[in-house]
């Protein structure tokens, strides 16, 4: 701003002025000074040569000299030219350069010829304008001159701004502000002043304006003294607690929250209300739908009263609710069908129905560094369902999921006398465990069993249970023959048809199972010898039967009075010969066994191949109906599609 001041104070005028008070010298300097950032640029460079002036239109008039560039200096050769140009190779000093180490630099020749111009034009000015430069002044540099010269804006007060306008007031208001003198020094140390009237302010949701203490309406003491103290009678105001501190800061920091909310703002504010609003519209709404009575058209959920079924008294409304949420929560914690077993006649099944759990009772899970997971199936386990599943319908029932189970059962079972195994997904989700609900599988609890480790799982049927300790996997478990050891009781169970299997249970209640039955076995065989020896001293030695028997003749069932066994053996005959009921049973049991096994070693490895051909034939057939289908599809669709054409 001062330069180009200066420069309208400098600009030569198309009249002359009459008189000035400035002198040529101080007029040639300043117009000097303020062309200096125009020339400097240029001045180390050679000129070219201006092009020759166009002939004059007037008739002899002499054409200007042309301007002699001024020769470059060392320092000029070596620096860069122009853009685009290549620098040397060695840009170091050298002595060559002009330059003297160690003293004061030497005026250039452009400096002497500056300081010979001002002189001349001294010397020459009359009325103060300015004159033409020479063009060796014009190309020369020019340097700093170290006599202060004083301004020709701020001589003639231009640079000031004009009184009243807002320009003005702000540079007073801002002098005023920092020259404002400190407040006196107080006897007692105080904090330091950023701490003394509480915590800084809040710059999270905005700068806090400083307009008043800017602009000089208020000063920093003014705007202290109108907070509000935290200084009480009789106390020291340094003794505040940080508790008090913040407390202040917090009152300190009030402020619109308004004044600092945008349009998008206020809109997103305005959506989140309608949002909360239909949310609790649709609460309300679906409360009282599912809290409605139940028509003639809808199924009742189990469990509820038939009096709560109609009404809106507030207690009906809630059965009504809690039982229309229980049946759709029930998705997730009843079991995947209502029934789990299909429908199979008894003639076609065993009475009786033995449910088996898996998980550290017929295997054991392990997992180290060394091996990972590893499965160990518990000793005797093949025998035990081998032979129980001639008197009972084997189901398996775990509480992991079917697809973690299935190829664990394949190989614990491959001949698939486990009938039916049921996973996860059978069971029913009750107070944070599965239970393995009897009454789904769709088979009279009478005569249905469970065994299982954990008691939780059982917790709907107990009295159906037989809860055995889990299995460690441990090859000196005493434990691990528990469940051959219950092969007896299991069997004589079947076997005498019993009608009702829960008294049973109940009768051995706190007892070991194999320990109590092997004892009352035991006392039934002695009463049983005790009468047998007492019949064979009544008993003629000649009677029909012994007769009959001796000429190669069975006794009919008539003669002995009792049943007869499935290998034909009357139960008479086996009481002739001093056999106690279970003995007869045991023994056709253990025929039984032997005769399965021996098939299965003889023919198992080509059941096992039949199986595998069979699935292999279903998987082809499934993808080939698939196949057959999806081009069904594909074909109707591009039929559709040229008809519609």
């Amino acid at each position: 701003m001062l330069q180009r001041a200066a420069l309208r104070a400098i600009r030569p005028s198309s009249t002359p002025t009459p008189t000035t008070t400035t002198t040529p010298l101080h007029i040639t300097r300043t117009a000097l000074t303020a062309s200096a950032t125009r020339i400097r640029a240029y001045a180390d460079r050679p000129r070219r040569p201006p092009p020759p002036p166009p002939a004059s239109s007037r008739p002899g008039a002499r054409p200007p000299p042309p301007s002699r560039p001024a020769p470059p200096s060392a320092t000029a050769r070596a620096r860069q030219t122009s853009p685009g140009t290549t620098l040397p190779k060695d840009q170091t000093w050298k002595p060559a350069d002009g330059i003297k180490m160690g003293g004061a630099a030497m005026p250039s020749a452009a400096n002497a010829a500056n300081r010979a111009e001002d002189a001349r034009r001294a010397k020459t000015s009359v009325n103060g304008t300015r004159p033409a430069l020479d063009a060796t002044i014009r190309q020369a540099p020019l340097e700093p001159d170290p006599t202060p010269i004083e301004p020709q804006a701020q001589r003639l007060d231009a640079d000031e701004p004009a009184t009243g306008s807002l320009r003005g007031r702000v540079q007073d208001a801002q002098a005023q502000a920092e020259n404002t003198p400190p407040p006196p020094e107080a006897s007692a140390p105080t904090e330091p002043e950023p701490f003394a009237t509480g915590p800084l302010p809040d710059l999270r949701q905005g700068i806090p304006s400083t307009f008043d203490i800017e602009f000089g309406q208020k000063t920093q003491d003014q705007t202290r003294e109108e907070r509000p103290s935290k200084q009480t009678d009789g106390m020291d105001p340094s003794s505040t607690t940080p508790k008090d501190r913040r407390q202040d800061g917090e009152s300190n920091r009030s402020y619109d929250r308004s004044a600092y909310e945008t349009s998008l703002d206020r809109r997103r504010a305005q959506m989140a209300n309608w949002l909360y609003a239909g949310i609790l519209a649709s609460i309300v709404t679906g409360t009282f739908y599912l809290a409605r009575p139940f028509n003639a058209r809808e199924e009742v959920p189990t469990g509820l009263p038939p009096d709560e079924i109609t009404g809106w008294a507030p207690g009906k409304m809630y059965a009504r609710l809690r039982a229309r949420m229980g049946s759709q929560m029930g998705y997730y914690t009843e079991p995947t069908f209502p029934k789990l077993l299909p429908e199979i006649p008894e003639a076609q099944r065993q009475p009786y129905t033995l449910v088996l759990s898996l998980e550290d009772l017929l295997i054991h899970n392990t997992w180290d560094r060394e091996h990972g997971y590893r499965t160990a199936k518990r000793p005797g386990i093949d025998y035990f369902i081998l032979y129980l599943s001639q008197y009972y319908e084997l189901v398996l029932f775990t509480s992991a999921p079917i697809s973690i189970a299935d190829p664990i059962i394949k190989k614990l079972d491959p001949f698939h006398f486990i009938m039916w195994p049921l996973g996860r997904e059978a069971t029913k989700y009750e107070n944070g465990q599965y239970i393995k609900d009897l009454s789904y599988l769709n088979r009279p609890l009478s005569k249905t069993l469970i065994l299982d480790t954990v008691k939780g799982h059982v917790a709907n049927q107990p009295e159906n249970a037989i809860i055995l300790p889990k299995w460690t996997g441990d090859k000196g478990d005493p434990r691990a023959g528990d469940l051959v050891r219950l092969i007896p009781f299991l069997e004589n169970l079947a076997a005498m048809g019993t009608e009702d299997v829960r008294p049973v249970l109940k009768s051995f209640e706190g007892k070991e199972i194999h320990q109590e039955f092997a004892a009352r076995e035991a006392e039934a065989r002695r009463l049983f010898n005790a009468q047998y020896a007492s019949e064979q001293s009544r008993r003629p030695k000649l009677s029909l039967g012994s007769l009959a028997g001796a000429l190669g003749v069975k006794s009919t069932p008539g003669m002995g009075g009792g049943m007869v066994l499935a290998d034909g053996q009357t139960v008479s005959e086996g009481f002739a010969k001093g056999k106690m009921l279970s003995d007869q049973i045991r023994e056709q049991g253990q025929r039984q066994y032997e005769a399965i096994e021996t098939q299965i070693r003889e023919h198992g490895a080509e059941w096992l191949k039949e199986e595998e051909e069979e699935i292999r034939r279903q998987m082809e057939s499934g993808m080939r109906d698939m196949k057959q289908g999806a081009l069904g599809w594909f074909g109707g669709g591009a039929g559709k599609g040229e008809g519609g054409k």
